[in-house]
């Protein structure tokens, strides 16, 4: 029979077992609620890093101009700068630095790191073989960018976790360099091991093999949470990348409609536009065809990106100039391909007709690119603002050109005027001096003139002069310039002409204008002549006054020696005439001079 006593002594030695064992189960728990979180949590955090890190190599690659080129010499464009600055402020990266194969840093988010190598082995046995290196390590709170100021100024730690990942950048089997990613992971590792130590306290009574389920379930939440935070990462990445693009692309188009506005010329307005839509539309390649004069046919002006233009079109050709809206290719489950697309391989393309002031001026052509379909549909509103720009800027253009001519034209004959022919004289003769080409200056004089005026009006003489202007423009090539000085006087410049050729030019048009026949209402005009003075550079002058007098002494050595012929200044019946002119001249009084005598 068991003793009372013993019996006490047994439950509490049982007790005390029962306290020993649970102090050893506590202690252990303990143990394991203290040490086992830690390591667990970093390996799923380094797992997650080199995913994150494989995606931003990806993203970093994408993005870059031209990869080979920025590995193999270290440099890199605005864009990509620009991209690479606003990366950290789109992921949970603070820095990261760029290597070359050799190891060398050529960027990184620390000026101060540019320019050092690393040496250490893992660089070339490790990431040489396509692999990605991770480190973790304690570093200073002053080695770790972007802190809030108050952890700088606390009491606690000041040391933060961070990993340090490499990820190799390999094209074709080449390993062109590395990209090394810092993350700081303190606040998220802590959160993890703390989640995970509250898990295995909670769970410490209940067995281990329940701990180890719950602990599973723990794993899959913080996974799913992990995930969730990567996708609106994505998603906050995603529309920040748009964000850039749409910034970028508002920035080309102002620049584009600045420099456009500024252009002097139809060339240089097209040279502009195929080296921004390079830029503003790279997965399309295009071409701009501008009407001709006669508005029958579309003259092909400029071609980008690895299109090409013909060198004229039909306006039935194109259905887009036909419909008199844009004509989408590829939108519709029926299409018919312009002619002017021949020969077509199946790529959707665009068909804008650029107008100004309400006219259809031209067409912009774009076609995508091999594969980039989708890309090439969802561009078309910028492609639209392109167009509109480019139909602004050659209205401007040709609005300057209209009142340019308008203000060195004369507005009967369409001649040059007298302020064009002396300017254009002016740079004729300072070429001359500079090359030594020749050049001559033609006077001419239609004789007769007032006899055209009082028989038959104004409006016949007006018919004379346009018939010898028109002549006169039909006998100049190149740089040869016909201008309308006055009255019935014109003169012409002939560049690159020497004084025997200008002499047969002079005759030549002589010959032109006697030819001309003027019908007036139902019956034809008196024969038409002109009196002609030619002077040669610098034989009869070096400025240009000095010519124009030289030729006019020539023209009225002409008019008295019998009108309709050619005289040549200096010669001794121009020298004459000239001297009986003056003379005569000089015999007048301003009062009692006649007005000018009719030609």
């Amino acid at each position: 029979m068991e003793q009372p006593g013993g019996s006490g002594v047994s439950s509490r030695l049982k007790l005390a077992g029962i306290i020993l064992t649970l102090g050893i189960l506590t202690a252990l728990s303990g143990w394991g609620i203290y040490t086992i979180p830690a390591p667990v949590v970093d390996r799923m955090l380094e797992s997650d890093l080199r995913r994150e890190a494989t995606q931003l190599n990806r993203q970093v690659v994408s993005h870059l101009e031209d990869v080979d080129a920025t590995f193999r010499v270290g440099i890199l464009d605005d864009h990509d700068k620009e991209f690479l600055e606003l990366l950290p402020a789109t992921s949970d990266i603070y820095r990261f630095k760029l290597f070359d194969g050799t190891g060398q840093v050529f960027w990184s988010t620390r000026a101060s790191d540019v320019g050092s190598i690393n040496t250490n082995a893992y660089f070339s046995d490790i990431l040489g073989q396509g692999n990605i290196f991770y480190k973790h390590e304690e570093k200073p709170l002053t080695e770790v960018e972007n802190l809030d100021g108050n952890l700088l100024h606390a009491t606690g730690p000041q040391t933060r976790h961070v990993a340090e990942i490499y990820t190799p950048v390999i094209r074709e089997g080449r390993f062109l360099g590395a990209i090394e990613f810092y993350s700081d992971i303190t606040q998220i590792r802590n959160t993890f091991i703390y989640r995970a130590r509250l898990s295995l306290g909670v769970l410490s009574g209940v067995a281990l093999f329940a701990l180890s389920a719950v602990i599973l379930v723990i794993y899959r939440a913080n996974l799913r949470q992990v995930r969730n935070l990567r996708g609106r990462a994505a998603k906050e990445r995603e529309l920040m990348d748009d964000q850039l693009r749409l910034a970028r692309e508002v920035r080309l188009l102002g620049e584009l409609n600045e420099w456009l506005q500024s252009s002097r010329s139809l060339d240089e307005l097209f040279d502009m536009v195929s080296r921004f839509m390079t830029h503003l539309l790279p997965e399309a390649e295009g071409s701009v065809y501008v009407y001709s004069n006669s508005r029958d046919v579309l003259d092909g002006c400029a071609s980008w990106n690895g299109g090409t233009h013909k060198s004229h079109i039909h306006p039935e050709g194109c259905w887009g100039l036909r419909r008199g809206r844009t004509y989408e290719y590829g939108a519709s489950e029926i299409d018919f391909v312009c002619e002017h697309a021949e020969p077509h391989d199946g790529r959707p393309y665009f068909c804008f007709p650029i107008l100004a002031h309400g006219e259809t001026v031209g067409l912009l052509h774009l076609r995508a690119h091999e594969g980039s379909d989708e890309m090439f549909h969802s561009s078309k509103k910028l492609a639209q603002l392109c167009a509109e720009q480019i139909s602004m800027a050659i209205a401007n253009v040709r609005m300057r050109d209209q009142l340019h001519d308008q203000s060195v034209r004369d507005p009967l004959t369409g001649l040059f005027n007298r302020r064009h022919m002396t300017e254009t004289l002016r740079k004729s003769i300072s070429r001359s001096q500079q090359t030594g080409a020749p050049l001559s200056l033609i006077a001419v004089d239609v004789d007769h003139f007032k006899k055209f005026n009082d028989t038959h009006g104004h409006d016949a003489g007006d018919m004379v002069l346009r018939a010898v202007g028109s002549a006169l423009e039909q006998g100049c090539d190149r740089d040869e310039v016909a201008c309308r000085i006055g009255g019935e006087e014109f003169m012409l410049i002939l560049p690159d002409n020497t004084p025997d050729d200008a002499v047969t030019r002079a005759e030549q048009l002589r010959q032109a204008v006697e030819a001309v026949a003027v019908r007036y209402g139902e019956k034809s005009l008196p024969r038409i002549t002109i009196s002609v003075g030619v002077a040669h550079y610098p034989a009869h002058g070096t400025m240009p006054q000095d010519l124009m007098r030289a030729a006019d002494d020539a023209l009225y050595s002409a008019k008295d020696r019998g009108r309709n012929q050619v005289q040549v200044a200096g010669t001794p019946a121009a020298n004459a005439s000239a001297t009986e002119g003056s003379k005569a001249k000089s015999e007048l009084s301003p009062k009692a001079a006649p007005p000018p005598a009719a030609a």
